[in-house]
C-alpha cells in the first residue's frame, strides 16, 4: 500500500514541478520532500520526473500518478467534508485559453482567488493543452471549445462564439458595414504561427473561399495580435468574445463557422466543493 504521506507531498510537488516551492507548501526541508519523492519512485518502479534543462518535467507515469493521488485526495475530502469535518484549503486548478481567461473568467477568478478555502492556480493552454490537463489529472476544471467532446471528457456547453475581423480605424475595410470573405483577398493578416489550430483555421477558410492573403506578422495571443492591429500593422481574424482596441474597428465575418465552448473535467473524477463551486459559477456566468 503506497504511504499516503508521500501520495500528499507528491500531489504537491506534481503541481509545481519545483522542489523548492512544494517544500515551502509542505512546511518540510526539500531534503525530506527528495527522500519522500524517491521512495514513491522505487514502489512505483518508473521515474516520475525528468530534469529539462533547468526546469522538471512529470513522465507519463508521474502524470498518471498525479491523476490517481488527486482523485484520492479529492475523495478523501468528500467523504469528511460529509462526515462534518472542518473545511481545509483546497487547490483548485482551472485551464483555458488566453481569450476565455481575459474576457470571459476574470469576475470567477476574481471571486474564487479571494476565499480562503481555496488555492486557486490557472494554465493558460490551448484547446489541446486543456484536454491534455484535464485527461492526466493536471487540472480539475477547464473551459474550451469542442467540435466533439472525447472520451473520458464530461461537458457541458456554455457558449457559442463568431469569427470576427478587426481593422485599424483608417483601413479601408472598415469603411464596409458588412465584411465577405472575398473582401480579404490581397490583405495583409496578423496571424498566429504555423503550427497553431487557429492559423491552420483561418488557412483553410479562406483557401476554400478562394482568397490569397499575405502573412503582415506572426504573432501569439489574442491581445499581442489585437495591439498590432491598432498600431496599424495589419489585420487580424479573431474570436468574437475578445475586447477590440479603441483604434480598431470589428466586422462579423459570419462564413466563418462558430465554435461551441464547453466546461469539462475528467469522467469519474469527483470534485471538490470549491471545484464544484468554479463550475457552478462558469455555467451561471454564461447563462447570465
Amino acid at each position: 500500500m503506497m504511504n499516503s504521506t508521500w501520495l500528499t507531498s507528491f500531489l504537491v510537488f506534481a503541481e509545481e514541478v519545483h522542489f523548492t516551492r512544494a517544500a515551502a507548501r509542505l512546511h518540510i526541508s526539500q531534503p525530506a520532500l527528495h527522500v519522500q519523492i524517491a521512495k514513491l519512485t522505487e514502489m512505483v518502479g518508473a521515474r516520475l520526473y525528468v530534469r529539462t534543462g533547468r526546469s522538471l518535467e512529470l513522465t507519463r507515469a508521474g502524470k498518471e500518478l498525479r491523476a490517481f493521488a488527486r482523485d484520492l485526495s479529492e475523495r478523501s475530502d468528500a467523504f469528511l467534508t460529509g462526515l462534518g469535518a472542518a473545511a481545509v484549503v483546497r487547490s483548485v486548478v482551472l485551464a483555458a485559453g488566453e481569450g476565455t481567461l481575459l474576457y470571459r473568467l476574470g469576475p470567477i477568478i476574481r471571486r474564487m482567488s479571494a476565499r480562503p478555502d481555496v488555492r486557486l492556480r490557472v494554465l493558460t493552454r490551448d484547446r489541446e493543452g486543456v484536454l491534455a490537463a484535464l485527461g492526466d489529472g493536471e487540472a480539475h476544471v477547464g473551459v474550451l471549445p469542442l467540435e466533439v467532446i472525447p472520451d473520458g471528457i464530461t461537458a457541458t456547453k456554455l457558449w457559442r462564439s463568431g469569427q470576427m475581423l478587426v481593422v485599424p480605424r483608417g483601413h479601408q475595410l472598415a469603411r464596409k458595414r458588412r465584411v465577405r470573405l472575398r473582401d480579404l483577398d490581397g490583405v495583409r493578416l496578423i496571424v498566429p504561427p504555423t503550427a497553431r489550430p487557429h492559423r491552420a483555421f483561418v488557412a483553410r477558410a479562406l483557401s476554400s473561399a478562394g482568397v490569397r492573403f499575405e502573412v503582415a506578422v506572426e504573432a501569439t495571443g489574442w491581445e499581442v495580435m489585437l495591439h498590432y492591429v491598432e498600431l496599424g500593422v495589419g489585420v487580424a481574424i479573431v474570436n468574437d468574445i475578445c475586447r477590440v482596441p479603441r483604434g480598431a474597428l470589428a466586422r462579423p465575418l459570419p462564413e466563418l463557422a462558430s465554435l461551441d465552448y464547453y466546461v469539462a473535467q475528467r469522467t469519474g473524477l469527483e470534485l471538490s466543493k470549491p471545484a464544484l463551486d468554479v463550475k457552478a459559477m462558469i455555467r451561471d456566468l454564461a447563462r447570465g
